[in-house]
């Protein structure tokens, strides 16, 4: 019997905020996966890096203001950088994870550039933050860059669009590798964005939201499973208040439902919702599992979790 195939997005919580914060919790995450590879599921992987290209992008802009000779690095550039580090410590923790368990799989990271249209409405409107906080002329230089700055009350930041994917460019790639039951993690970040130019591909200043990646990229793949790794066992209606009420399935429908009634905020699980809808509106077969780091297992297994179906 063909083995299963399962996409999994990790979210930032599965990778912390600093470098000795992610060399830690790569390990629980390699402990999901390997409980996947165990369970028999051939795996993709996709994670975040809010914290970490944000940091790349303050580290290699503050260089480029205090060394004339070199620019400051583009956000696809940035994006590239933060794909390589997490997926070098993702792809480590998973391989020693595998070899204590006795089993011998290949990982390995692929540096991924996912298509956007350059007339999306979202690079009129610019939204999501990156970098540091910057004074109030910083923010006229980058104004003066044509860069978009938000302020609030901590002070300015750039802010950048976050387009929808529509495109992976090394799809074949990675489903060659997953053919060849290799553990690949790809659209890191939610992949380099990119603009196609007649035979060139352009790097856009924008970022991608990764779980709308991990969408495209389950639906390409013709995966079964998109797992959405989050901060929490089970999405919840009224989350945070004392109406709270766990989720333990529903439809698309009753998901598209939801969204109307802004019971799923944009800056929390809307964009896990959004993906899931996405991919499981592809066929009854597909199914979406959302669920923290702790009960990866126990959801794949449909005993915990939030799981969404057509």
């Amino acid at each position: 019997m063909a083995k299963k195939r399962a996409v999994v997005s990790l979210g930032h919580q599965c990778l912390g905020t600093t470098l000795p914060e992610q060399k830690k919790a790569v390990f629980n995450a390699a402990r999901a996966v390997a409980d996947m590879i165990e369970a028999e599921y051939q795996v993709a992987i996709v994670h975040s890096n809010g914290p970490q290209v944000s940091m790349i992008h303050m580290a290699m802009t503050e260089f480029g203001q205090n060394h004339a000779d070199y620019t400051v690095a583009p956000m696809s550039v940035c994006s590239a950088m933060s794909q390589g580090y997490i997926g070098y410590d993702l792809q480590n923790a998973i391989r020693t994870e595998l070899i204590e368990r006795g089993i011998y799989k290949p990982v390995c990271s692929v540096l991924t550039q996912v298509c956007v249209d350059p007339y999306d409405d979202a690079f009129y409107h610019p939204a999501k933050p990156i970098g540091h906080y910057m004074s109030e002329s910083e923010a006229q230089k980058e104004r003066e860059k044509n860069n978009y700055v938000t302020e609030d009350e901590h002070g300015f930041r750039r802010i950048v669009a976050s387009p929808k994917p529509m495109d992976i460019v090394e799809i074949d790639s990675i489903n060659a590798l997953l053919n060849a039951n290799h553990i690949v993690i790809a659209c890191g970040g939610g992949g380099i964005p990119v603009i196609r130019q007649n035979s060139r591909l352009r790097g856009a200043s924008a970022v991608i939201e990764k779980d709308a990646a991990a969408a495209l990229l389950a639906a390409m793949l013709d995966a079964d499973v998109l797992t959405i790794v989050t901060g929490v066992e089970k999405v919840e209606l009224n989350f945070g208040t004392p109406q709270a009420e766990p989720i333990e399935s529903m439809t698309v429908e009753e998901a598209r439902t939801y969204m109307e009634q802004g019971q799923f905020p944009e800056s929390t699980m809307g964009p896990k919702i959004e993906a899931a809808i996405r991919f499981c509106s592809l066929s009854p077969d597909k199914e979406t599992v959302i669920t923290d780091m702790n009960h990866v297992d126990q959801a794949m297994r449909g005993k915990t979790g939030t799981h969404i179906r057509a």
